[in-house]
């Protein structure tokens, strides 16, 4: 199957409810694939063309014409990476020492703890110092699923190496092969929103309230901020994101609200009744044990558009667990078809987070479509999406063998104005998607979490 092929595959998976767009509807320029042995770069050119199909879907129903759209393989394989390129500065190192493969008794075994909770719960278990070598010692004297499941009970973040046979067999990537990757619902009608976007700027005056972290929620709210919609990230006093807040918050105002006390859950249900767009990726039930479940947020906010995101799925006996990324290519398969693929003696995932990158974009092109469906109707709606059900979709699609490897970045990929990010300036690279007439560009430069006021700008 050569590369177009692929792209039209994915997008052709990707193209459900609410409404169908053309799953040839977008042109490839660039060349060049990320080395896998999955077809990532077509999964990241699907992706990202899927938000930019939507955007262009949305203009045609608010502005009566709809542009044309182009989507740079080279650019969206490096931005599956990261857009960031800090001049005479270095952002925090994103992984804890901690974090990693470490071999047991009888196979692989991945540890993240890069969240200080995550990391104290996972050396409670082992019973260890947070020193890699004194983890290593421990961890060799585990079976794997014992050490899995041993740190997941306690609160931590864990996954054993499986082969993708195995998470064929596994109950819960049964359950999540038969869900759709993204499950639209629609809700109660309410008012359309502040619609005063213009052509160049789409989404101005809407708002989004973003309560996502790592890495798939702040890709997509990212993408719905280039094109002018407000994007209030809240997060918790406690909350870190070493590293990657210089890669995720452009284009958005960062607040601080603790759910914990009663008074900020106030105004978090405040700023949620003026909201047009809620984007969060709390496990399946975290939310609902606030008082906030879906219902509720229906009518809190009626018409609300309601993008949900899980690291497993949303059924099956896995739901509520804590995942990331890299902790679902070791369950799914792909760090083991990788290991076999190239020959390596370890774990070998993807090259890069790309289902966080591909299900962030998702969300998106799930968000702006379902603001396309909600301008004749009013209805709200709730769509959710999985990390893992997009890794089903990228698992049966090996990578092609005619697409030569991208050529090493060069100053040319960068856009030659200087973002003054709280920490130093720095380059972006340039857009990976052009909706003709309206480019993506940002109101704002990245900013720390927490700070600015949890509130709407007027």
């Amino acid at each position: 199957m050569d590369n177009s092929s692929l792209i039209h595959t994915f997008l052709r998976a990707m193209s459900g409810e609410p409404s169908a767009f053309d799953a040839g509807g977008f042109d490839v320029t660039g060349a060049g694939s990320l080395p896998s042995a999955f077809a990532v770069t077509e999964l990241a050119v699907a992706a990202v063309g899927s938000a930019g199909l939507a955007v262009a879907e949305y203009m045609g129903h608010r502005f009566g014409s709809r542009p044309a759209v182009t989507v740079d393989r080279r650019l969206a394989s490096f931005w599956f990476g990261a857009s960031l390129r800090p001049q005479g500065w270095s952002p925090a190192e994103v992984r804890d020492p901690v974090t990693g493969d470490y071999r047991s008794k009888d196979g692989w075994v991945r540890l993240h703890a890069n969240m200080p909770h995550h990391r104290a719960a996972e050396l409670r278990v082992l019973g260890v110092e947070p020193d890699h070598e004194a983890v290593k010692r421990a961890v060799a004297s585990w079976d794997a699923l014992e050490l899995e499941t041993a740190i997941v009970q306690a609160g931590g973040c864990a996954a054993m190496m499986r082969s993708q046979d195995e998470w064929a067999h596994h109950p819960q990537g049964q359950a999540v092969a038969a869900e759709p990757l993204l499950h639209y619902q629609e809700a109660s009608a309410g008012p359309p929103g502040d619609l005063r976007g213009t052509p160049a700027r789409p989404l101005e005056g809407l708002k989004v309230l973003d309560l996502t972290r790592v890495l798939a929620g702040p890709v997509c709210t990212r993408f719905l901020a280039a094109y002018g919609a407000q994007v209030l990230r809240v997060d918790p006093p406690f909350w870190v994101e070493p590293g990657l807040v210089p890669e995720v918050t452009l284009g958005k105002r960062c607040a601080p609200l603790d759910f914990r006390d009663l008074a900020q859950l106030e105004q978090f249900k405040t700023l949620l009744g003026g909201a047009d767009i809620l984007v969060h990726g709390y496990r399946a039930d975290a939310l609902e044990r606030m008082g906030l479940g879906a219902e509720v947020r229906q009518l809190i906010r009626p018409g609300l558009v309601d993008v949900c995101l899980d690291a497993y799925g949303w059924t099956g006996p896995w739901n509520t667990r804590r995942g990331f990324d890299s902790l679902v290519q070791m369950s799914n398969g792909f760090a083991h078809a990788g290991m076999q693929h190239y020959g390596k003696d370890k774990p070998t995932p993807l090259p890069v987070q790309a289902l966080d990158q591909a299900t962030g974009y998702l969300m998106a092109a799930a968000a702006v479509r379902a603001l396309t469906g909600r301008l004749g109707t009013g209805l709200g709606s709730t769509t959710r999406l999985s990390l893992a059900r997009t890794a089903v979709l990228l698992a049966s699609r090996p990578a092609s063998r005619a697409m030569a490897a991208l050529e090493p970045e060069t100053a040319h990929d960068c856009s030659p104005e200087i973002e003054h990010t709280a920490w130093g300036p720095a380059h972006r690279l340039k857009p990976p998607c052009d909706v003709q007439g309206a480019p993506m560009r940002w109101d704002y430069p990245a900013s720390d979490l927490r700070s600015s006021p949890a509130q709407w700008l007027a």
